[in-house]
């Protein structure tokens, strides 16, 4: 039985797919997760043969806990599963370990066979997400230029930013302009769209 772990925020999404897994023959849901913090954990205590994560989780992301599991537990094989088919988060799932991403609108016979095929060692990606990503390229921002773009996207002033980060304004500032000039945009709240929607935040 291949054993999984199913990390999903929605609970009738993560039922409905738990439920529809387990009708294939050589699959086992092992853990049902709402939240990031409990993946890893988890994994630790369940051993799964593959995690199932979403991105998007309350606590901590799902691409942050495939760097951990992969770490920690390298005989997990990770599999990405998102609504939120976007090349920057492509880049880092790939970047993280994983060994596949996908987007939730297939169909579950094609989930189950990508589960098979990734524990066997081949990266199962989503190929029209997988062109989308080798054309829009890496993540031009820095470490910092996420952060500071993190921070303003509720709309916190320069000096809001600067004591959360604890840096001076001027540096928020600078940050602000480096990242508004990398996404080719007019003011930080279009450089946020645009680095969402590139999935570099």
């Amino acid at each position: 039985m291949i054993k999984v772990l199913l990390a999903e925020d929605q609970g009738m999404m993560r039922g409905a797919l738990a439920l529809l897994l387990e009708l294939e023959d050589d699959i086992e849901i092992v853990a049902q997760l709402g939240s990031g913090e409990e993946i890893v954990p988890t994994a630790l205590e369940v051993r799964p043969d593959v995690a199932l994560l979403d991105i998007e989780l309350p606590g901590r992301s799902g691409l942050d806990a495939a760097a951990e599991l992969h770490e920690r537990l390298p005989s997990c094989t990770v599999l990405i599963l998102t609504t939120f088919g976007r090349p920057g988060y492509l880049r880092r799932a790939m970047e993280s370990g994983a060994g596949g991403f996908l987007v939730k609108d297939g169909p579950v016979e094609e989930l189950a066979g990508a589960i098979r095929r990734a524990l066997e060692g081949e990266r199962v990606i989503d190929p029209a997400l997988a062109a989308d990503a080798l054309s829009a390229g890496p993540n031009p921002l820095t470490r910092r230029e996420q952060e500071v773009l993190t921070a303003a996207a509720d709309g916190s002033t320069v000096a809001d930013i600067a004591a959360r980060l604890h840096l001076s304004g001027a540096t928020v500032r600078n940050y602000l302009s480096a990242a508004i000039g990398k996404t080719s945009t007019r003011n930080r709240m279009e450089a946020v769209r645009a680095a969402r929607r590139n999935g570099w935040l």
